[in-house]
């Protein structure tokens, strides 16, 4: 493999402008961006002036792109229906394949991905960056090494008091599946699962609503059309493991509470210890010496005067992972398995919400 991958982009919206194609360029040395596909031409102009060369390839039909034996990776940034078409396809033409987040918009299109990876023999991993931010790494550490012991309680929290999202495709339940559940409330699951290091669920409780209708409710993006807006707001599921375990996972775009913003985060309760991970902090508590305490680790990067540190967003760890993976051949640090779970247990709570019952997994 050169000293350098060559990486094609399909889709070039919102999140490969605020996440893939910058981190991608922070790693000048170990990847070039040679390709950009988009079904508006525009926004591929625009990616190759802003990310490319002008030798970078554009292309409207993804399938064109494909057929370059010279792309080694392929990032897969479209909305949730073509996640699955799209990477199957990538990795039966030879190419590793980082698919944004949530993995697809149906469990059997999740399972057919994890097939399609272990047939072609090249990698694929989810863009799930809140594994990459310093208090997740952290709490990885000090879990791995025993410090919470059995986690038997955790609480996957993505809760906005207002942030329904008005652009895009975000209000389409065809194109997307869902609304928070499958949109932020994914990132939260994935993150509570990887540091409980626990995928096998048994069974599966959940509700959703859709209660705030008022399209002028203080939203920071605006009003929307009602007549688009046919997804939930909010969304609960309970979770039970089949070591017993239990997980309580909350997802809301609006919800009439008093706390802040809180996304990617967690709360994981051991027999030892428990940990919260919250707004871009971490906190540990325990008991020691008889008395109760509470840990708030620095996790940032300073500790001499007028310098701060080398700083590095999420995206670009995540970034700089994924690309080590394919150059020395180990496992991405999200694995498809894991991915496929995490889809798994959404569409759990979507199907329980709407047939009013408990869903059972075999």
């Amino acid at each position: 493999m050169a000293d350098k991958l060559r990486i094609g982009i399909i889709g070039c919206g919102g999140i490969a402008n605020g996440k893939h194609m910058p981190s991608l360029t922070a790693l000048k040395k170990d990847v070039e961006l040679v390709a950009f596909c988009d079904l508006v031409e525009e926004k591929t102009l625009k990616a190759r002036k802003d990310y490319g060369t002008e030798s970078s390839k554009i292309y409207s039909d993804y399938r064109k792109m494909l057929e370059d034996k010279s792309i080694d990776v392929v990032h897969v940034l479209t909305p949730n229906r073509s996640h699955a078409d799209i990477s199957i396809d990538a990795l039966g033409a030879g190419k590793h394949v980082m698919c944004e987040k949530p993995m697809a918009k149906t469990a059997a299109d999740a399972r057919r991905m994890v097939a399609a990876a272990r047939q072609s023999g090249k990698k694929l991993t989810i863009g799930y960056q809140h594994r990459h931010k310093p208090e997740s790494i952290y709490l990885k550490q000090i879990i791995d090494r025993g410090d919470l012991g059995e986690i038997y309680y955790a609480k996957a929290f993505s809760v906005r008091r207002r942030g329904t999202p008005t652009w895009g495709v975000f209000l389409n339940e065809f194109e997307q599946g869902g609304g928070p559940l499958i949109d932020i409330g994914t990132h939260s699951l994935d993150l509570t699962l990887y540091l409980m290091d626990n995928y096998k669920p048994k069974m599966v409780v959940g509700t959703k609503y859709k209660k705030l209708t008022n399209p002028d409710c203080a939203n920071p993006w605006g009003p929307w059309d009602e007549k688009r807006h046919t997804l939930e707001d909010a969304a609960f599921g309970f979770i039970v493991m089949e070591n017993g375990a239990t997980v309580t996972l909350e997802a809301t775009w609006s919800l009439n509470t008093i706390e802040p913003i809180q996304e990617g985060s967690c709360a994981l309760h051991g027999t030892r210890a428990g940990a919260q991970c919250k707004n871009n902090e971490v906190s540990v508590n325990k008991d020691d010496l008889g008395r109760l305490i509470s840990i708030y680790p620095d996790l940032k990067a300073k500790g001499a005067a007028f310098y701060e540190g080398i700083q590095e967003t999420p995206s670009i760890t995540e970034a700089q992972r994924w690309i080590q993976a394919v150059k020395t051949g180990t496992d991405p640090l999200v694995l498809p398995e894991q991915a496929c779970v995490v889809s798994e247990i959404l569409e759990a709570i979507y199907t329980s919400a709407e047939k009013g019952q408990p869903v059972y997994f075999k």
